[in-house]
């Protein structure tokens, strides 16, 4: 299998848990979705029928990061419920507010956590070297780009800080499956498939600490054979992952000598129940 090592800053980034309203939490590293929903836009795949999509759905990813400070910005949403409209406009029919048009419904305060000075390292495994290279050179020259490149919000733009040459996993001048105890100062998924040198992930996963967490991974859209929306409803698939804060003790890992840093290869994010999907995060 081939590797290949994306490093990302952000200068703000929200990875939004999907179930908080009020005050919208983030994850501290961007879940697989968000990633996956990321190469997507980087590759331009636009329906699930492609080749790219194909080789998209054998891709193991590694995902870690850090950040220096979350801070919570308060904003407006709109609420479009006819009572709110009332309540701000004073009838239906109108949209004037001292003078000024504005858009129809109510505001809604809420409340939004968010990253500061985001780092994130991804690792992208593969067997098809072709496809690495694609999403390598689609990264460095991004024409083939759906939309601007970013990972949360459409605002939260990145800046690529190294997309690295092409190698294999099993070179142990660059990567290994050690022991090394350190405190890495950086977040990294853990998920339950995660990719062992003996192959026994159940009983590894078992072993290794953190939170518990569903993530999501690959998605169906509801409608698009026929609209061709990619931003229509979303249903998810999960995979079972642990968040761990850095410290490794008395653990084996695939290490990346280059950067020093631990890697957890998620395998198997696409679930082959799913027969038309298309991924936008």
């Amino acid at each position: 299998m081939k590797l290949l090592r994306i490093k990302i800053y952000q200068p703000q980034a929200h990875y939004r848990l999907p179930f908080t309203y009020q005050r919208r939490h983030t994850y501290p590293i961007p879940p697989y979705s968000t990633v996956i929903g990321f190469l997507i836009n980087v590759l331009g795949i636009s329906h699930q029928d492609s080749e790219d999509f194909e080789n998209l759905k054998q891709i193991k990813i590694s995902i870690a990061g850090k950040f220096e400070s979350k801070t919570t910005e308060y904003i407006w949403f709109r609420n479009l419920l006819k009572k709110s409209h009332e309540a701000r406009f004073g009838y239906v029919e109108n949209r004037f507010i001292n003078g000024h048009i504005e858009h129809p419904g109510g505001q809604s305060p809420i409340s939004i956590d968010v990253l500061n000075e985001v780092k994130l390292v991804i690792h992208l495994v593969h067997e098809n070297e072709i496809f690495l290279r694609k999403i390598k050179e689609n990264l460095e020259n991004p024409s083939h780009r759906l939309e601007m490149l970013h990972l949360g919000r459409a605002e939260d733009w990145i800046v690529l800080e190294e997309v690295s040459e092409i190698f294999d996993i099993n070179d142990e001048s660059r990567v290994k499956f050690i022991r090394r105890d350190a405190d890495y100062k950086h977040f990294f998924w853990i998920p339950e498939s995660v990719i062992t040198a003996n192959g026994d992930s159940e009983e590894y996963f078992k072993g290794m600490d953190g939170l518990l967490y569903q993530l999501p991974t690959f998605c169906t859209i509801d409608g698009y054979d026929k609209t061709y929306n990619r931003h229509g409803r979303r249903n998810f698939d999960y995979v079972k992952t642990k968040l761990n804060d850095g410290l490794m003790v008395n653990k084996e890992f695939y290490f990346d000598k280059e950067i020093n840093l631990p890697i957890f290869l998620g395998d198997k994010l696409w679930k082959e129940k799913q027969v038309e999907s298309l991924q936008k995060v």
